[in-house]
């Protein structure tokens, strides 16, 4: 139980990469707060920030916080803090999983689209940050965590999505900012990115249906290397650019068809690495 009574705050946390992650750490013991717009069923994406804690509670003895909450909006933010605050007393860790994606070339980008991306990605990962600072100053080994890529500036990523690249790029830019910022609070921010496709909503329902699902791993991956991150001194762990499989393996994991949706299918290299 290494995160006995920790206090963790995830955004998007309702299903996919940000609820294996909570279950993963309720299971180690941590108090879960998931923040998520899905409150009643959705026809296209499955359960909703209820139906999520009610499976988190059963994966640890730790509390968990379910809280309907949008990032793109300043009262939002305020409130799903305070709230947290107002329950738990505190914030050892932030998560910052809430994303947006749509991958189209310049010509085929919506003015909302590109809005919805920088708001949440961007946006909503920059003031999330900013609010819980204070009280994750206060806390004993204290980390952010972003679900964004490696800065790469191969001009590649930026031909084929540019407002897509943009806006998680910009999640990644705030973990380089604030990690060299956030020192003296020895407060570690750092970035966790899957070598592989996952198997979530968004690519089931956005980039590759059946067939990409089948080429994909589990969200497991992904939340077990989140845990090896979160677990290390934030004073030393900070301005990182993890991918989930190379922390793994620096751990001693050497088989990881555990991981995969189907075996027998090639996996699919992920975007930006």
């Amino acid at each position: 139980m290494q995160f006995e009574n920790k206090v963790v705050l995830i955004t998007g946390g309702s299903r996919g990469i940000g609820k294996a992650i909570a279950l993963k750490l309720a299971s180690e013991g941590a108090h879960t707060v998931i923040v998520g717009k899905t409150a009643e069923p959705h026809p296209k994406l499955d359960g909703t920030i209820h139906t999520a804690a009610e499976e988190i509670a059963k994966a640890g003895p730790g509390n968990v916080l379910p809280i309907q909450g949008d990032i793109r909006y300043e009262e939002s933010i305020q409130h799903i803090v305070k709230t947290t605050i107002d329950t738990f007393g505190r914030i050892d860790i932030l998560v910052n999983n809430a994303s947006a994606i749509s991958l189209t070339p310049t010509p085929q980008t919506e003015f909302k689209r590109w809005d919805l991306m920088h708001q949440i990605n961007v946006r909503g990962t920059f003031f999330m940050s900013k609010e819980c600072i204070p009280h994750l100053a206060k806390a004993h080994n204290p980390h952010i965590l972003n679900l964004s890529p490696p800065l790469n500036l191969d001009p590649n990523w930026f031909g084929k999505h540019l407002a897509y690249t943009m806006s998680k790029y910009g999640m990644s830019m705030v973990v380089l900012g604030l990690a060299e910022e956030l020192k003296e609070h020895r407060i570690g921010v750092n970035a966790l990115w899957p070598k592989t496709t996952i198997a979530t909503a968004a690519v089931q329902n956005l980039l590759g249906g059946d067939f990409l699902i089948q080429r994909s791993r589990t969200t497991d991956i992904v939340a077990d290397a989140a845990i090896e991150i979160l677990q290390r001194p934030s004073f030393e762990c900070t301005g990182n650019f993890f991918i989930d499989e190379d922390i793994l393996r620096e751990k001693g994991v050497t088989d990881f068809t555990k991981y995969a949706v189907n075996p027998e299918q090639k996996l699919m290299q992920d975007l930006f690495v």
